[in-house]
C-alpha cells in the first residue's frame, strides 16, 4: 500500500473518530439539561445526611469585654505610645515614679472620686486617655491645690486663663476648682491647642505648661536655623523639657503597675457622682446631714464653693450617686429656711459638752505688727504654750490668722485633764502631706469625719503638708 493511501485512510478515520465524540458530547450536554436526576434507596440517607449538617458561618470577632476597673479602660485609650522608642527623659521621670510609689497611690485614691468622669469626657471627643493623668501631674488630684503663680484646681487654671474659659471667680466661688466646669474648660484648651499646632499633642502639651506663643516662638527659632521642630528638639523651658516625658512616663507605668513596684487600687468602672440640681441658697453642712453624706466628701465634690455655701456658682451640685435619690427626695419635702446651717461650735472630745469646751479657749486673730511676745504678753500666757497650742514650730504669724489661748488657770488646767483623761482612745499624731485632705486622713484610719475635725479644732479644711493632726484609735 502506497504511502499516499495510508495517508488518505488515516485522515478519514482520524475524522469519523473526532466527529463520533462531538455527537457524544452533545448527547450528554442535551441530557443534563432535559432531565432530572433520578434517586433511589440506596442515595436518599446520603442526601438527608447532608441536610442535616449545620451551616458553616463566618467567624465574628468578639466583643470587647467592658473592663471593671477604671485603670484599665484607661489602658485601653492610650494614644501616646507609638513611636516612643527608648528616650533618656522618658526613662528618667519613669525612673522616679518607681523610686516614689506612694506620689501615684495617693493621687489615684484622691482621683478615684473624678477619674471615671473625666475619661468618659475624654472619649467623647476622641482624646487620648493619657490626658486623664494631667492631673496627676499638676495637682496629684487634688481640686484644692495651689500654686505659686496662682494656679488652682485639678487642671491648675491661673487666673486669667480660667476666665478666657469661662470659669467665674468670686470671693466665694472659683471655676477653676469646679470638677465639671474645669473639666471642660482643660478639654476645650487642649483641644484648641492639638489644633493650633497641626494636631500633635506633644506639642499641645508642652503649649499647655508653658503657653502657646513660647512654643510657637521656639518653633520658629528652630525653622530659621533649619532645624526639627517637633517636641524633642525644641529649646523650651526646663520644666516643659520635663512635663511631657513625664505625663508619657507615668503612662506607662499605669500600663504596667507591678512592674514598677505601685500597687493601684481598683476603681470601679462606674460614676462616682451624680448632679442634682437646687434652686436656692443651701450650707453644704446642711445638704451632707439631709443626704446622710459626709460632709468634707461633699466638698471634695464641689470644692468651687469657697464658703461651703452655693453662692456665685452653678445651679447644681455633684452628690455621690449612691446618696442621690435620698438628697433629692430629702429636698423636695423641705422647707428653704431649714437649709441655711446656723453652725454651732462642735465639741472637741467626742462626748464632751461644747459650752464646757468653749469656756476653757478663746480666739485671737492676728493684726499688722503683731507678734507671738506681745500677743502671749497681753493674753497673759507663755510664748511656748501658744506655739504649741497652735503646732506653730516657729515664730511666724499671718496678718488675720487666727491663733486659739487656753485657760491656764488652775480651774482650767483641772478641766482639761479631766476631759483627756475621759477619751478612752489611742492617741496618733500624724504629718500631712501634700494632697491630703481630713476626708482621706479619716478615711485612712478608719475613723469618722466629724470626729476627726473635733479632735483638730484649729485646722482648716484646707491642710497644709507638715500639719500635725490628733488622731484618737481603739487600743
Amino acid at each position: 500500500m502506497s504511502s499516499s493511501i495510508r495517508k488518505s485512510i488515516n485522515s478519514d478515520a482520524l475524522t469519523r473518530l473526532a466527529q463520533a465524540i462531538a455527537v457524544a458530547v452533545s448527547a450528554t450536554l442535551a441530557g443534563c439539561s432535559s432531565h432530572v436526576p433520578q434517586t433511589d434507596a440506596a442515595h436518599t440517607p446520603n442526601i438527608a445526611a447532608r441536610a442535616k449538617q449545620k451551616p458553616i458561618w463566618l467567624s465574628e470577632k468578639p466583643s470587647p469585654q467592658v473592663p471593671q476597673d477604671v485603670w484599665e479602660r484607661m489602658r485601653q485609650g492610650f494614644q501616646l505610645q507609638d513611636g516612643l522608642g527608648v528616650n533618656p527623659r522618658i526613662e528618667q521621670q519613669r525612673l522616679w515614679f518607681a523610686s516614689n510609689p506612694s506620689f501615684l497611690e495617693n493621687a489615684g485614691e484622691r482621683g478615684s472620686l473624678y477619674i471615671h468622669y473625666i475619661i468618659e469626657r475624654l472619649e467623647e471627643r476622641n482624646m487620648p486617655l493619657e490626658l486623664a493623668l494631667l492631673p496627676v501631674i499638676e495637682s496629684a488630684y487634688n481640686p484644692m491645690a495651689y500654686s505659686r503663680s496662682d494656679a488652682v484646681g485639678l487642671w491648675q487654671f491661673i487666673p486669667s486663663t480660667g476666665r478666657y474659659y469661662n470659669l467665674r471667680q468670686t470671693r466665694v466661688y472659683d471655676g477653676r476648682r469646679d470638677i465639671t466646669a474645669s473639666t471642660t474648660a482643660a478639654m476645650d484648651y487642649l483641644t484648641r491647642l492639638h489644633d493650633m499646632f497641626n494636631g500633635d499633642w506633644l506639642l499641645a502639651l508642652a503649649a499647655y505648661n508653658a503657653g502657646e506663643g513660647t512654643v510657637s516662638r521656639a518653633i520658629e527659632r528652630n525653622e530659621k536655623l533649619g532645624l526639627p521642630t517637633d517636641y524633642w528638639n525644641l529649646p523650651l523651658p526646663a520644666e516643659t523639657q520635663a512635663y511631657v516625658p513625664k505625663l508619657l512616663a507615668l503612662s506607662q507605668v499605669v500600663l504596667s503597675p507591678e512592674a514598677y513596684g505601685v500597687n493601684l487600687k481598683t476603681i470601679a468602672n462606674e460614676p462616682y457622682f451624680q448632679v442634682v440640681e437646687i434652686n436656692q441658697r443651701m450650707d453644704l453642712s446642711k445638704l451632707a446631714e439631709v443626704g446622710n453624706i459626709d460632709e468634707d466628701e461633699l466638698f471634695q465634690l464641689n470644692p468651687a464653693f469657697k464658703e461651703r455655701t452655693t453662692l456665685d456658682g452653678p445651679q447644681h451640685l455633684l452628690v455621690p450617686t449612691s446618696k442621690a435619690q435620698l438628697l433629692t427626695s430629702s429636698l423636695s419635702t423641705m422647707r428653704p429656711e431649714d437649709l441655711i446651717s446656723k453652725r454651732p461650735l462642735k465639741p472637741v472630745f467626742e462626748g464632751s459638752d461644747s459650752r464646757e469646751i468653749a469656756s476653757l479657749k478663746r480666739a485671737y486673730r492676728v493684726k499688722r505688727g503683731d507678734n507671738l511676745g506681745t500677743i502671749a504678753k497681753a493674753h497673759k500666757v507663755d510664748v511656748k504654750d501658744l506655739q504649741r497650742w497652735n503646732r506653730l514650730t516657729g515664730k511666724d504669724l499671718k496678718v488675720g490668722q487666727t491663733l486659739v489661748m487656753q485657760d491656764t488657770s488652775k480651774r482650767g488646767k483641772g478641766r482639761t485633764s479631766t476631759l483627756v483623761a475621759a477619751n478612752t482612745k489611742k492617741q496618733t499624731q500624724y504629718k500631712v502631706k501634700q494632697g491630703d485632705s481630713l476626708y482621706m486622713v479619716a478615711k485612712r484610719f478608719n475613723v469618722e469625719m466629724q470626729h476627726l475635725k473635733r479632735w483638730n479644732p484649729r485646722v482648716g479644711q484646707a491642710l497644709k503638708p507638715g500639719q500635725m493632726l490628733t488622731v484618737y484609735s481603739p487600743h
